[in-house]
């Protein structure tokens, strides 16, 4: 069912500061971030918004055709356009990376390592935009491909936005991570920065991922952002890139030229 269209209010291009159709984005991006659209939820008809907004519906179509781009919304032909959920198809589109060396891509079999909470600081503090010695929750999960493992994860998240995270709901989730973020705690990462590097395997890498201490890996650091960039998670990815490729697939709808 299409939410009501109390969210929103006329845009006065005077006022707006910016081209129409990014205002019109920033207000469906607000209320989606307000959480009066919830993942899975119906936008309006760009009829309907256009009227809301007062603007014209190719003012509208404009601001999804970006929003549809971002992966934020989804158009599903002849039934509308909704808030995007995570799943396992978007995030093997949008979030993961690697695949054999001879182009096979599946999703990984994740299984946790560790849990713990501690205290932020270092890179992941920065990273995280938190002060040093605030609470955060460190996970380390192994992801295994074709049955062999060739990822280690170390996952920082800000304990503040995780609250009632337990490692037997992390143990339990359903889905990806990025699905329990959404479900469990109503956060949604949008898209993420990321860094790459080659590094030598440490010695929990090497335990982890059955390698030799010192044996190449590729470091991926990732900061994961939720709206109004809102960092949501810091992750160091490290890959074993023996039979495995990180391959970024860039999507040509939503390349800036």
């Amino acid at each position: 069912m299409k939410k009501p269209l109390a969210a929103f209010r006329p845009i006065a291009p005077e006022a707006a500061g910016m081209p129409l159709y990014r205002a019109v984005k920033r207000a469906l991006l607000s209320a989606v971030g307000a959480g009066a659209f919830r993942p899975g939820d119906a936008f309006p008809s760009e009829a309907a918004l256009a009227a809301a907004f007062r603007v014209s519906v190719g003012t509208v179509r404009k601001a999804i055709d970006e929003l549809s781009a971002e992966h934020i919304v989804v158009r599903r032909q002849g039934r509308g356009t909704f808030v995007a959920s995570h799943d396992a198809g978007r995030l093997m589109f949008q979030f993961f990376h690697v695949e054999r060396s001879d182009g096979l891509r599946e999703l990984p079999a994740v299984a946790p390592v560790a849990y713990q909470r501690g205290r932020a600081g270092g890179e992941a503090a920065e990273a995280l935009h938190l002060r040093a010695g605030e609470a955060v929750i460190e996970i380390e999960n192994v992801l295994r491909l074709q049955g062999r493992p060739v990822i280690h994860d170390r996952i920082v998240l800000p304990a503040a936005l995780f609250r009632g995270l337990t490692e037997k709901r992390l143990r339990e989730r359903p889905g990806t991570m990025y699905q329990f973020y959404q479900a469990g705690f109503g956060i949604t990462v949008l898209r993420a920065l990321e860094r790459a590097r080659a590094v030598g395997a440490d010695r929990s890498n090497a335990r982890v991922l059955g390698v030799a201490t010192g044996a190449p890996l590729i470091e991926v650091r990732r900061t994961a952002l939720s709206f109004n960039d809102q960092p949501v998670e810091y992750r160091a990815s490290f890959v074993d890139t023996a039979r495995h490729d990180y391959v970024n697939v860039v999507d040509r709808a939503a390349a800036t030229p």
